[in-house]
């Protein structure tokens, strides 16, 4: 007996992975920003003050890779530091006001560009997109399994 495609677990998540690659490639900022930088900056102003470790792990990337990104955003003036009171050796990292705009910038941009593919949908996928994306944000929001 085959499994409907439909609901086959493992089909979906292949499809899934594949459309959301495409629609992210189609989607991107222009901007001068790379996409590490953008969803780097974005946790930041979302986060507030925040250290390079838990930012590390909020992205889900290395230390080292965080380091670049923020040395990369410091340099931009995007991001700031500032002594962490409670420990010496650390610091936090925070939005400058170009840090929140560039952001505003970046999301505008990409919101007006998921509109345009909009542009191409019936109503009826537009609607199942919609329903789609309760379950999406929480699944975006789910610490992986290691």
């Amino acid at each position: 007996m085959t499994s409907d495609p439909r609901t086959d677990r493992a089909e979906i998540a292949a499809r899934l992975a594949l459309s959301l690659g495409r629609l992210n490639r189609s989607i991107r900022a222009t901007s001068e920003l790379t996409p590490g930088q953008v969803s780097a900056l974005s946790t930041i102003v979302r986060g507030g003050p925040i250290r390079p470790g838990d930012l590390a792990r909020a992205e889900r990337v290395a230390a080292p890779t965080i380091t670049r990104l923020l040395a990369d955003l410091e340099s931009k003036a995007l991001v700031v530091r500032s002594a962490d009171p409670d420990d010496g050796r650390s610091f936090f990292v925070s939005s400058t006001p170009a840090g929140a705009d560039a952001i505003l910038r970046a999301r505008t941009e990409r919101a007006e560009r998921v509109l345009t593919l909009f542009d191409e949908l019936s109503a009826e996928q537009i609607a199942s997109i919609a329903g789609a994306l309760d379950a999406l944000e929480f699944a975006a929001e789910v610490t992986p399994k290691s």
